[in-house]
């Protein structure tokens, strides 16, 4: 899928991609009510590492689609959208320190670790709050987010989910990691 020396696409891969993300982005006009998918497209072409970190958002089963476009920068904001936590990235640890300091039953990876290779951000606690206006995401699963300095400082990481129509925000050690726990992930184009 990549030619190995940088992360990008083959033009096979690359066209299948956008073709996916175009359907769902015509799909769900309601989070991007004001963007034209045309220009959103041209980016894209012009960032090809970006559109390969889309594709590692896309077959680790976030379904990322436009949520925004940041109105200083002109950056596309994606988010995952997938309904609950993309199935790819469950069963982690918060970040390589929580994953380091279990001795047994160590999971395969971590949110903080996986994200830094596929090129994408965890979403923040707000920025998980606004995914929450544009549907109803997590309703059988949790995503872990970006957890504040101080408390990870203590051994803690931050979780959230959507439940009884509210956002719940819960702690746990780093280290702890659940089947139905993941990490949604952001990327600015």
């Amino acid at each position: 899928m990549t030619n190995g020396k940088i992360k990008e696409l083959s033009p096979v891969y690359a066209e299948e991609l956008l073709k996916i993300l175009k359907v769902r982005f015509e799909k769900n006009m309601s989070r991007h009510k004001e963007l034209d998918w045309a220009k959103i497209k041209e980016k894209l072409d012009a960032n090809l590492e970006k559109l390969w970190s889309l594709n590692e958002m896309e077959v680790s089963g976030g379904e990322p689609d436009v949520v925004g476009m940041d109105e200083i920068t002109g950056e596309y904001i994606f988010y995952d959208c997938s309904a609950e936590s993309p199935k790819g990235r469950r069963s982690i640890c918060y970040d390589r320190e929580g994953l380091d300091s279990r001795k047994d039953f160590k999971p395969k990876d971590s949110a903080i670790d996986m994200a830094n290779f596929m090129g994408i951000e965890l979403l923040t606690e707000e920025e998980y709050r606004g995914l929450q206006e544009l549907g109803n995401f997590d309703l059988k699963t949790s995503s872990w987010v970006k957890t504040p300095v101080e408390i990870r400082k203590l051994g803690g990481a931050i979780f959230c989910d959507y439940r009884y129509e509210i956002v719940f925000k819960y702690h746990n050690g780093a280290d702890s990691y659940y089947v139905v726990r993941g990490f949604r992930g952001s990327l600015r184009v």
